[in-house]
């Protein structure tokens, strides 16, 4: 039998299955550490549901894909799109991979206070 070496911290969502004394007393048996902080989860929450959201409404509610094939080569295009090309407003008009590789925000007309403020919480998130 393969041995897998234990996780030094679980970190944990705080849904009711994660949270019982059933799973908590398995982690607390081994030498599991476990985090459940929450701070910031929130927003994290946020951001992954705004993506959901975009990638069914622009790409798997606009095509017909045929097979799990089409489907897995459409999903990558528009996840590469989403992060390399497709500006976002919550980062200054800059796309996902320019805010994470920390590149100049732009500045010009259009870029409010609000912009600059989301923006920042952006990468205090991350």
């Amino acid at each position: 039998m393969h041995h897998v070496s234990p996780l030094d911290i679980q970190k944990g969502v705080q849904g009711s299955q994660f949270t019982t004394p059933r799973f908590t007393g398995l982690l607390e048996e081994s030498p599991i550490r476990i985090g459940m902080d929450g701070r910031g989860r929130w927003l994290d929450n946020v951001f992954i549901e705004r993506l959901w959201r975009s990638l069914k409404y622009e790409c798997v509610y606009l095509h017909a894909f045929e097979t799990g094939s089409e489907l897995r080569a459409g999903l990558g295009r528009w996840i590469a799109h989403y992060n390399e090309r497709r500006p976002h407003t919550a980062l200054t008009r800059r796309t996902p991979d320019e805010a994470y590789h920390d590149a100049p925000t732009p500045s010009g007309p259009g870029l409010t206070p609000d912009l600059m403020a989301n923006s920042n919480a952006v990468k205090r998130a991350a």
